[in-house]
């Protein structure tokens, strides 16, 4: 039987068309963007077509967006760039929540290690940062909030525009990952009112080792990085052309095909969740009163470990939560603000699908999984 992958949160397959996109560019058109023949300029050409769709999938302009290595490196040239790129004294406040991944944490983290005062805000139990919890936190020299689009565990959107909307009068920069958002649902960053949003190709059917920064005109952001003068001095290092090409082409792929994929994966989502529900007696849902990525399902199985689910389901690929976590036996602080007990929380399995699930693959995973289940209450369970 082949495995059903549901593990779309912690990386996409690339489209045919973004690998179709890529190929000429890996293959023909190999020039540095930087040089100045034929092979250098249709490089360079390249890129600011992907910069273009790009910034048409967000309601960007094309000259308010960089191309980086990925989320990671998009987290920390906003948040580090912004406050420390210009050397200005460290005397500020910064204010993030408790649930957000390590590409924020870790360079917040290296922030407040060099004197920065750092509110970490928790999340409601439907995880979700609530807008009021910001303003709480805010200081008069509050110089940046952190607060990520959806949540990579539970799925659940944050309320973004209303926290712009009441940093709007303040000289605060708010940013936002986005990483988890591009490709799963519809937005615009006027919407949003961020002035920096992070994307990561490889959670949008690009390639891994690929992102992008958006930032709004306006907003001071230097380099963290040394070097030449790359994507208007602010990312230096030759450009990756191919995994750039792949972005622009996913995005436009992403635009084109609408808000139709969407409404296909939270129905199937649903039925996964129904399933689930109607087998396994107490099982729980996660953030489930909150607006969630559509194709975000965390569950938590009752009186087991979760990844001890996954391995006797072992025709479903999936997490026991962030892949960046995965290998961590420990409750994670998303679960921990929906009020889990280590003890409950260990019993959370994280199931995110894509545009290629299918209605008989989430029969099949949801049959895997109860099964999997029905075996462990039924036998002694060891961590």
């Amino acid at each position: 039987m082949k495995p059903v992958y549901l593990d779309y949160n912690a990386t996409t397959p690339v489209a045919e068309e973004v690998v179709e996109a890529m190929l000429p560019f890996l293959q023909r058109h190999y020039g540095n963007p930087s040089s100045n023949h034929p092979l250098g300029r249709a490089a360079a050409e390249a890129i600011e077509d992907a910069r273009m769709h790009v910034a048409a999938a967000i309601g960007a302009d094309r000259e308010e967006i960089f191309f980086t290595s990925g989320g990671t490196e998009s987290n920390n040239l906003a948040i580090l760039g912004c406050l420390l790129g210009d050397d200005r004294a460290i005397d500020g406040h910064i204010v993030t929540s408790q649930i957000e991944h390590p590409a924020v944490l870790e360079p917040i983290r290296r922030l407040e290690r060099l004197g920065w005062a750092v509110t970490y805000v928790p999340s409601n139990t439907d995880g979700v940062v609530e807008p009021e919890t910001v303003r709480a936190a805010l200081r008069h020299d509050t110089r940046l909030v952190s607060i990520m689009h959806a949540n990579n565990e539970t799925g659940a959107i944050q309320p973004l525009a209303d926290m712009a909307a009441m940093l709007q009068d303040r000289e605060i920069i708010f940013h936002s990952d986005a990483a988890q958002t591009l490709g799963k649902i519809s937005f615009q960053v006027d919407e949003l009112g961020v002035n920096l949003l992070a994307l990561a190709g490889h959670k949008c059917y690009a390639p891994k080792g690929v992102g992008a920064l958006y930032i709004r005109f306006g907003t001071p952001v230097h380099a963290v990085a040394s070097g030449a003068q790359h994507e208007r001095g602010l990312r230096p290092g030759t450009e990756n052309v191919p995994g750039i090409v792949g972005l622009g082409r996913a995005c436009q792929w992403l635009v084109a095909q609408g808000e139709a994929p969407q409404q296909a994966m939270a129905a199937l989502r649903d039925e996964l969740a129904a399933a689930l529900t109607a087998q396994v007696p107490g099982i729980r849902i996660n953030a489930l009163r909150a607006p969630r990525l559509p194709n975000t399902l965390s569950v938590v199985f009752p009186g087991v470990a979760g990844h001890e689910i996954l391995q006797r389901a072992s025709d479903v690929y999936a997490s026991t939560g962030s892949a960046c976590h995965s290998g961590s036996g420990s409750r994670s602080a998303t679960l921990e603000n929906l009020g889990l007990s280590v003890e409950i929380a260990r019993g959370t399995v994280r199931l995110s699908l894509g545009r290629e699930t299918t209605a008989q693959q989430i029969e099949q995973a949801s049959q895997s999984l109860v099964a999997a289940w029905q075996s462990l209450v039924d036998t002694p369970v060891t961590d």
